[in-house]
């Protein structure tokens, strides 16, 4: 240090600044090259289509395009007749649909290339765009999105709370969208059945699977939360925060059906945090009960009339769906081997990586 008095402590925040600029650089240049290279592959597409149509040309056009591409970029990947194709079928697909055409400029083509092979519906496929964008999902966490149905889950099945009633509506909304009907645990690898003390344990050493299927915006506070009141002691089995809610979200998990009971002690767990914990400026607690299993008429009685905002959902150990979906839904058993096929030719670049 050239016998400089240099504090430690202060280098040390000196140095995790430096590193903190550094890496948000290289994270703004991957978003940049990302969003040039799908507006290239956007334009090459736009121009196939276009010029297939003006000149009637065949499917030999692509082929014959493909292998002058590769001899004048012998360097570059992409160019592969496959991957033409997709750059043509990804104009023509979003061509008429603005929203789609600048979300997707926001993420790699590989995973813009999942969805658009994997995901017909045009809703989904906004879902899984934006919440690729927020939560930086790599291809491999996008496939077992899809395979998992985030988006039917959050979207299709009507969910249980009583979010209109107990919050303002526009947050009542936003705490609606953060919630799912059901939740997929299969990577916890429970195959036969547990207390809940290892379904909590189970969760916790898996907590960043955990916070990838609630969704974008959960920050994970402690297991077995512990609040005093009184000369009592309380214990909440999961405490989160959503950043977008603004608000702490307790998770009471129950191994077998929900039972009307359980609303109440939620409801009491709710009262303690936002008088204990809760801070100034923070919005009113919020409560999920994950159950194996529930009765809907149950659930809808059992939540009225209380003024706590809660929900009740489902928990998977396995991706059975739930019935309500099961013909509404297509058949992806094949997914990764069919993204293979689509990705065989696409050669990974330094500026086409996974976020």
């Amino acid at each position: 240090m050239n016998n400089y008095d240099i504090s430690i402590g202060d280098y040390t925040l000196f140095l995790t600044a430096i590193k903190d600029c550094i890496l948000q650089a290289r994270i703004q240049v991957s978003r940049v090259l990302n969003r040039e290279l799908t507006v290239l592959y956007w334009s090459i597409g736009e121009q196939i289509a276009i010029s297939q149509e003006k000149h009637q040309w065949g499917e030999s056009i692509v082929e014959q395009l493909s292998r002058d591409l590769r001899e004048s970029f012998p360097g570059q990947s992409g160019f592969s007749s496959r991957n033409l194709w997709s750059m043509r079928k990804f104009y023509l697909e979003y061509v008429d649909d603005p929203i789609l055409q600048t979300l997707s400029a926001e993420i790699p083509w590989s995973q813009n290339l999942t969805i658009l092979t994997h995901v017909k519906e045009r809703d989904a496929r906004e879902y899984y765009i934006k919440a690729t964008t927020e939560m930086g999902w790599t291809v491999n966490i996008l496939i077992n999105q899809i395979k998992a149905q985030a988006f039917e889950r959050h979207y299709l099945v009507k969910k249980q709370h009583n979010f209109q009633k107990a919050l303002p509506s526009h947050l009542a909304e936003q705490a609606d969208l953060a919630l799912k009907d059901s939740y997929v645990l299969d990577f916890l690898g429970i195959k036969k059945p547990i207390l809940e003390a290892e379904l909590e344990s189970r969760m916790i050493e898996k907590i960043r699977e955990v916070i990838l299927e609630f969704g974008y915006g959960f920050s994970f506070i402690g297991n077995q939360y512990r609040i005093q009141a009184g000369e009592k002691e309380y214990f909440i089995d999961l405490l989160f925060y959503n950043r977008r809610l603004q608000a702490l979200v307790a998770i009471e998990l129950k191994i077998g059906s929900f039972r009307p009971e359980y609303a109440g002690k939620m409801n009491f767990y709710l009262n303690l945090l936002d008088d204990f914990v809760r801070e100034p400026g923070e919005n009113p607690s919020i409560g999920i009960i994950l159950c194996s299993g529930r009765d809907r008429f149950e659930v809808e009685y059992a939540l009225r009339g209380l003024e706590k905002p809660m929900g009740v959902s489902e928990y998977q150990l396995t991706k059975i769906l739930p019935k309500g979906l099961q013909d509404k839904l297509p058949n992806v058993g094949s997914l990764e081997k069919e993204l293979e096929r689509e990705l065989s030719d696409i050669k990974t670049k330094s500026y086409l990586t996974d976020q």
